[in-house]
């Protein structure tokens, strides 16, 4: 839901250029987390560096900075000790300390540019655009990369100067960050009220990219104050089509339809440099670079407290990262009056519910939903949890209000029908499971996870065996490498007495998923079947050290000690095979 809200800015390969040309960081430095409990300090600063790096291998960004600050009041010269204890307030967002840290290494290490780097953001947060300048080019050793070019060109603006800002970005020469280049000059223009030139420049931008969702806002948020409100109707409009449903697009429509003029993009000079750096951190994650967009986003939101985007962004970040109390803690700090709010509280809620936590999921959800009793993304979320907490009935009655308020359903309402069909089917009324996963067939012909499915459960139940089995190659083909759906395949096999055929599928399975207790349990069923019983055993033990599910343990502890008798092999209940077969 959140993943649609911002898209790419720049092709992939000249973002990474941009991300990297600048500031390199180092292997060692710590990822954010989340500490449990006030730290409790060692007496020697041995003690306190061990207890760091640890908290930082366990992504406890707040615990490795307290602790590295400990072992550095002990032994406050030693340069390994600040650089890591900068690192780590950096990452865990407190730039004020990292900035204090920052000219202590720099007399250590003069040419660290992420340590001028945190500086003149510092400098930039105060107004002193002079001293970020300097320390912008303190560190610019060779041909002025992107980055630097860019928050120097802010640096300039912030001072009132439109020429020496213009010129610092026009030397930026690489047709691959082009556009963003005019997108920065646009809004410097912008600013300091050169009307024509940001036109000139905002409109190049978005014409590089008009699926580009910060292209598209500041050149529609552009023309509607100076005017032009169906120009930037038309500029919304073409990118609604493009990616509907996006609620920073519908909020500028509604802007524009109530004769409001959308706030600029940005500000102020700070504004701009936050914006140079959430650009930064949002490239870093498209390309799986984890710590250095952590970086970026936390210097935007020093320089753009409260920013909804940069938030939104930072959410998705520690999602990605397993920091489950930080993503939620950074979605509700999206200010009540953005647009992003509704889908940052929805989504909060669904990262308790992927934590476990689906009861607290179901009780935010169902607020949401009492306040928007028609919404149909908070009730497929609520929907959702209700199915994680097994409340299948329930969950069915709230997938019927969602589909209820779709209207005409379309191919993206596909997982409403799948997952009300799964509900169905755990509730074991098969027709209209059936009838469901038919349904989301017809709105996405050929999606595996459907396929694998319905095709599933027809073999479980031995009907329309030709389709069935047509329905899970084809899901294979789909995703070869998909370890629940091979083990499907291999499973059929399994219930129809293919023994040779489905150890040879489930082997691929195990291989894809190896900690799985339900392939490798699948897995031990066939080897058995096919005499190798020593291997049997030995993949039901490892189903067993696995931490299978409560309900299946005692099959496999019985299977262990006894085996499985010979002849065909015993079914499960109608409603256990998808779920064994990773449907859902």
């Amino acid at each position: 839901m959140i993943g649609h809200i911002w898209r790419r800015t720049l092709a992939a390969g000249a973002l990474a250029a941009i991300a990297f040309a600048g500031v390199p960081f180092a292997a060692a430095a710590p990822v954010p987390g989340n500490p449990q409990e006030e730290p409790d300090f060692a007496e020697s600063q041995p003690g306190n560096y061990l207890a760091a790096l640890i908290a930082s291998a366990n992504r406890d960004s707040s615990a490795a900075e307290a602790y590295y600050m400990e072992a550095l009041r002990l032994d406050p010269h030693n340069p390994d000790l600040i650089e890591r204890a900068f690192s780590a307030a950096l990452s865990n967002g407190d730039v004020s300390q990292a900035s204090a840290l920052a000219d202590r290494l720099l007399s250590h290490d003069p040419t660290n540019r992420l340590a001028r780097l945190a500086l003149a953001v510092n400098a930039m947060q105060r107004g002193d655009y002079p001293t970020a300048r300097w320390q912008l080019q303190s560190h610019d050793a060779g041909p002025r990369d992107v980055t630097t070019s860019l928050l120097i060109a802010w640096t300039y603006a912030g001072q009132k100067d439109l020429r020496r800002a213009l010129d610092t970005l026009d030397r930026i020469r690489d047709p691959g960050v082009a556009a963003f280049r005019d997108f920065h000059a646009g809004l410097i223009a912008d600013q300091l009220g050169a009307a024509a030139e940001a036109q000139r420049r905002l409109k190049a931008a978005y014409e590089t990219d008009r699926n580009a969702l910060r292209f598209a806002d500041a050149y529609a948020r552009f023309l509607a104050a100076h005017g032009d409100k169906d120009g930037a109707g038309r500029i919304y409009a073409a990118f609604a089509a493009a990616a509907p449903h996006n609620p920073i697009v519908e909020r500028g429509l509604a802007d524009i339809a109530a004769e409001q003029s959308p706030k600029p993009l940005v500000a102020s000079a700070g504004d701009g440099a936050a914006e140079v750096l959430y650009g930064l951190g949002a490239a870093g994650i498209r390309q799986g670079d984890e710590l250095p967009a952590l970086v970026y986003l936390r210097l935007s939101l020093f320089l753009r407290p409260g920013d909804d985007l940069t938030a939104v962004t930072l959410a998705n970040l520690f999602e990605e990262m397993k920091k489950d109390d930080l993503a939620i803690a950074a979605y509700e700090a999206v200010p009540a009056t953005s647009p992003l709010r509704r889908d940052s509280e929805i989504q909060a809620a669904l990262v308790l519910d992927s934590d476990g936590k689906s009861d607290e999921a179901i009780k935010r959800l169902t607020a949401i939903v009492a306040a928007r009793p028609y919404d149909p993304d908070a009730l497929a979320a609520l929907a959702g949890a209700q199915r994680s907490a097994k409340r299948y009935e329930e969950a069915a009655a709230t997938y019927d209000k969602a589909i209820a308020a779709v209207g005409i359903p379309t191919r993206d309402n596909w997982t409403l029908f799948y997952f009300r069909g799964i509900c169905y089917e755990r509730a074991k009324d098969w027709p209209k499971a059936e009838d469901d996963f038919k349904k989301a067939l017809e709105l996405y012909p050929d999606q595996p996870m459907v396929l694998n499915y319905l095709g599933y459960s027809w073999v479980d139940q031995g009907v329309k065996l030709d389709e069935a089995f047509r329905m899970l190659r084809r899901a294979v083909e789909l995703r070869p490498n998909d370890g629940y759906i091979v083990d499907s395949l291999g499973w059929a096999h399994y219930k129809l007495g293919q023994y040779s055929e489905a150890a040879e599928t489930l082997e691929k399975a195990v291989d894809l998923k190896p900690a799985d207790p339900v392939l490798n349990d699948h897995l031990g069923d066939a080897y058995w079947h096919v005499d190798r019983k020593v291997e049997a055993r030995f993949q039901w033990n490892h189903a067993r050290d696995m931490k299978p599910e409560p309900e299946d343990l005692p099959a496999i502890l019985k299977k262990i000690e006894v085996g499985l008798p010979d002849g065909a092999p015993d079914r499960p209940q109608p409603d256990d095979a998808p779920a064994k077969a990773g449907g859902g």
